[in-house]
């Protein structure tokens, strides 16, 4: 049933995807034809200059684009939303596979409780891995010490206790604020500005231990802003109540619909229900749910490995230490399938129909014109030059509708603050800067391929036959 109502979910998100290209593809045709035009004024300059043969069949190109502009039109528009729909499915793919590749010199490594999800083990397992890494050979131990590991305490929370709903629960991750620059993922693509933004909040949060950071998409939801007062009661930390002060935003992206307290705050109201109560919070030995470290290199991972997989080190709870990327891997197991089906079968199956749609566009061009090609051999053009000739309107086709829809998707999606197309714990992705080049590699790739044998047709065109037929 989940993997149905995901498949649901992500066709209902490729069916936007492709409204909302053909919307920009509409109102990139003008801009198409009006890039034609100026290519044609600088052409006719060229050719009045030089009187190059190539140039004169250029212009033929451009000239037989513009004789038939709806068909032209069609031809970009269907190659705009394919080449764009194509791009952000491989902008996705691309960057699981980055955070999922096995790293060989600092690398993150995942201690995680070994028979039970959630994890929960205690926090002075945190202490203890940082003793084991420090007994390794120099050149093993983390470089950075202590700032090289991280715990992460998972703190679910709600603002209305009586009638919870999705919009008025966080879940907070709680950590040191200190090391969020330097450890948490998906930040080193920061700008400059986003980074000093980032920094100065977590010393806020620093100084101020009921300080708080939201994405974006979250403080939306919950109708406030930064410098609101919430009260917000735990949902897994039974009797707990926080009151936190919104200090500041994470930057837009991965982290839109997540929340970042200090640690400290968690560990203090375990402290202040013990004085209340009388004895510990049930939960007070179970609040760490993730510790990563890193380490410079895979013999150091190999060696703290072995040492937290001795007997009686990590006992009670047991744990199991890993990889971030193989981490990150074992939570896609659920996605395999549809990962799989998206890299394989419908990445190929649009490439496949963009050459088609070209196949089909310059065919009827070519069945079209062959009296047309037939003159021009008259007028002394030779084979190679009609074939160039027909493969330079498919090929400029995919090349302009592949430059604009990559253009569009990688500052579109930048300033839109990520594709929101949640994958396991990733809710957005960005266009990787080599979408840029992907565009016009993929237009004009299918292009050529699929007017390939319309230009065969069109090179062997005999031209006795044309006439004694019009004849």
């Amino acid at each position: 049933m989940f993997l149905f109502d995901l498949g649901g979910f992500f066709a209902v998100q490729f069916l936007w995807l492709s409204l909302i290209g053909d919307i920009l593809g509409v109102f990139c045709i003008p801009l198409f034809f009006l890039v034609l035009f100026f290519f044609g004024r600088i052409l006719a300059l060229i050719g009045a200059a030089t009187g190059s043969t190539l140039v004169r069949v250029a212009q033929l190109v451009l000239r037989s684009l513009q004789r038939n502009i709806l068909r032209t039109s069609l031809s970009f528009l269907a190659t705009f939303v394919l080449v764009l729909v194509v791009t952000l499915i491989w902008s996705v793919l691309t960057f699981l596979d980055r955070v999922t590749a096995e790293k060989e010199t600092d690398l993150k490594a995942i201690i995680t409780e070994k028979f039970q999800i959630p994890s929960q083990m205690p926090l002075k397992y945190a202490n203890s891995l940082m003793n084991l890494a420090e007994e390794m050979p120099e050149e093993f131990r983390p470089k950075n010490g202590d700032m090289d590991l991280m715990t992460w305490q998972f703190v679910g929370a709600t603002l209305d206790p009586a009638k919870r709903t999705f919009e008025n629960t966080l879940f907070f991750f709680g950590m040191e604020p200190k090391k969020v620059l330097s450890m948490m993922d998906g930040l080193d693509d920061l700008t400059p500005e986003q980074r000093k933004q980032l920094d100065d909040t977590c010393k806020l949060m620093e100084d101020n231990i009921r300080g708080v950071v939201l994405g974006q998409a979250r403080l939306t939801k919950l109708n406030k802003r930064v410098g609101d007062r919430i009260k917000a009661t735990s949902i897994n930390y039974k009797d707990l109540e926080f009151d936190f002060e919104i200090v500041g935003v994470f930057p837009p992206g991965r982290y839109d619909e997540s929340a970042l307290m200090n640690r400290d705050y968690l560990l203090r109201a375990m402290d202040d229900y013990k004085k209340q109560k009388g004895v510990p919070h049930p939960n007070e030995e179970r609040t760490l749910n993730l510790i990563w470290i890193r380490l410079p290199n895979r013999q150091a991972f190999e060696t703290l490995a072995e040492k937290v997989n001795s007997p009686g080190a990590f006992a009670v709870p047991a744990v199991k230490m890993e990889t971030a990327s193989s981490g990150i891997a074992s939570f896609f197991d659920a996605y395999r399938d549809l990962i799989w089906g998206m890299r394989y079968l419908l990445g190929p199956a649009i490439l496949a129909t963009m050459s088609l749609v070209i196949a089909n566009a310059i065919s009827i061009t070519v069945r079209e014109r062959r009296t047309e090609m037939a003159v021009l051999k008259v007028l002394g053009f030779r084979p190679w030059q009609i074939l160039l000739m027909v493969l330079g309107e498919a090929m400029l086709i995919g090349l302009m509708s592949g430059i604009m829809a990559t253009s569009i998707a990688y500052w579109g999606v930048y300033f839109a603050g990520g594709l929101k197309f949640p994958i396991a714990f990733f809710p957005a992705f960005f266009v990787p800067i080599d979408a840029l080049w992907w565009g016009p590699a993929i237009g004009g790739g299918t292009a050529f391929l699929g007017a390939l044998f319309p230009a065969l047709s069109a090179r062997t065109v005999k031209v006795s036959e044309v006439f004694s037929r019009v004849a």
